[in-house]
């Protein structure tokens, strides 16, 4: 039964009343105490008036402990959150996701993580993405410079530069670019210097250049809010989820960055020059508008070499945490897909090239059965790709190329030559067609506008009606 006590002020009028209930007994055996205030509703209520209505709000306040309604929504953002990401965790949420929650989680603790989930409202949460926008910063913007250190503590070490670069979890390229001076990223300076125990600042000079937070990334930091706010609800901790009430800033719609015919073909020109692995990866990426990690992560038991058909069925994944692993595709779908003959011949020209270079390596060889390896048969790093088509195309004197711009490209062509949305989600492993219509929106409009053409194909022939004055 729940209890009321009434609150006086000096003069001993009652402004208030206490309410209590009870909510059961921890496993101590010490019960469980839930309160509220209830405050009268207007003026000139006598005191028999408002204890009336304070027992009738009690009862309704019990009736939502034992519903569950009322649990310990007392517990601050960054406690639950926490609890939340180990639920993601459990769950199976990709680790490179839940590095990315953590990331989002240093810029919104601060702000509300000392909040309780109970008491936080929509105007928290507009403030803290009014001062996202304004005053957030990128944290990937600090590039680390090497110093003569490193050159010398690996002389000194006589660590070779492929071992060094498996001891720090990164690629032999991203390496090999630091040691030419070449600008690379903290967190991978930082895996160098733990790999030769040393302090960052012994082996490199960091330089910070701030770039201001994108609309899209302040809407990461909404949408990893609102989840952990709807398992709240879910629990019954909050009646209502309040970042589905606050008013996150409107990301600016980009359109996806793809190759015109003429710079494919100036690219292939280029790529005849290239090391046969280095070929082959970027011809799978243009054939297959495949991730740079389903291309790693392919084995040669997913090629059937006589008829040139792929199974994606996972990918080369990498995080801070974890390093390099084998993973699902990013949407957990398997697809099969038909190479280019000239992909196909370049695949088995690679597989024979491999091949030699396994028997030269005799014991040392890691048999882990992909198709594209490091010197030593052992997994390649994801950001090998991205490294080596950065360096390509600024030797070559090419644009910048992207790995993902082949897959824009692929899309592209696709949509333009009336290839449908389902096949071509299919294609390119999209959850859905519906993801693919939002990110191809504008090839889509194009390809439509073309469509007009070709239905004014049936009046040809006919003489326009002349302009009436």
């Amino acid at each position: 039964m729940p209890s009321i006590e009434p609150r006086r002020s000096a003069n001993g009028m009652i402004t208030s009343y206490r309410i209590t209930v009870s909510a059961g007994y921890d496993y101590l055996g010490k019960q469980i105490r839930r309160r509220s205030i209830w405050i009268p509703p207007r003026h000139g209520m006598t005191e028999r008036q408002m204890e009336k209505e304070a027992t009738a709000a009690a009862y309704k306040f019990e009736e939502m402990v034992n519903n569950g309604y009322i649990l310990d929504n007392t517990q601050h953002f960054a406690q639950y959150a926490q609890y939340v990401l180990a639920l993601k965790e459990t769950a199976g949420v990709r680790p490179s996701t839940l590095d990315r929650y953590v990331e989002l989680l240093t810029r919104i603790n601060p702000q509300i993580g000392h909040l309780p989930i109970g008491k936080i409202r929509p105007q928290h949460l507009n403030s803290l993405y009014k001062d996202l926008l304004e005053n957030g910063y990128r944290a990937d913007t600090q590039r680390a410079v090497a110093k003569r250190g490193l050159k010398n503590t690996m002389a000194e070490m006589a660590i070779p530069k492929t071992t060094l670069a498996k001891m720090s979890g990164i690629s032999s390229s991203t390496l090999l670019s630091a040691l030419r001076g070449n600008t690379i990223t903290v967190c991978k300076a930082q895996a160098i210097a733990d790999a030769l125990e040393m302090d960052l600042d012994e082996l490199f000079k960091v330089q910070d250049s701030k770039v201001l937070l994108s609309e899209k990334t302040i809407l990461e930091h909404h949408r990893l809010i609102s989840t952990i706010f709807a398992q709240a609800e879910k629990e019954m901790l909050i009646t209502y989820n309040p970042a589905a009430k606050a008013t996150p800033p409107k990301p600016k719609k980009k359109k996806p960055d793809y190759y015109q015919p003429d710079e494919i073909e100036e690219i292939l020109d280029v790529l005849d020059t290239a090391p046969l692995k280095w070929k082959t990866i970027t011809y799978l990426l243009m054939d297959t508008g495949c991730r740079r990690g389903e291309i790693l992560g392919l084995k040669h038991e997913n090629v059937d070499y006589d008829t040139g058909l792929i199974v994606i069925d996972h990918a080369l994944l990498s995080t801070k945490s974890k390093g390099v692993y084998e993973g699902e595709t990013k949407n957990g779908k398997i697809r099969a897909l038909h190479l280019a003959p000239q992909s196909l011949e370049l695949l088995i020209k690679w597989r024979s090239e491999q091949m030699r270079m396994k028997e030269l390596q005799g014991d040392r060889w890691v048999n882990s059965g992909y198709i594209f390896t490091q010197d030593d048969g052992s997994r390649m790093h994801p950001d090998t790709i991205t490294d080596w088509l950065n360096k390509f195309s600024k030797d070559k004197g090419l644009p910048h190329i992207h790995p993902h711009a082949f897959r824009h490209t692929v899309a592209s062509m696709m949509i333009a030559n009336g290839v449908d949305l389902v096949t071509t989600a299919n294609e390119l492993g999209h959850a859905n067609a519906t993801t693919t219509a939002t990110i191809y929106a504008h090839q889509i409009a194009i390809a439509q506008a073309k469509a007009a053409n070709v239905r004014a194909g049936i009046f040809t022939g006919r003489k326009q009606d002349a302009k009436r004055n």
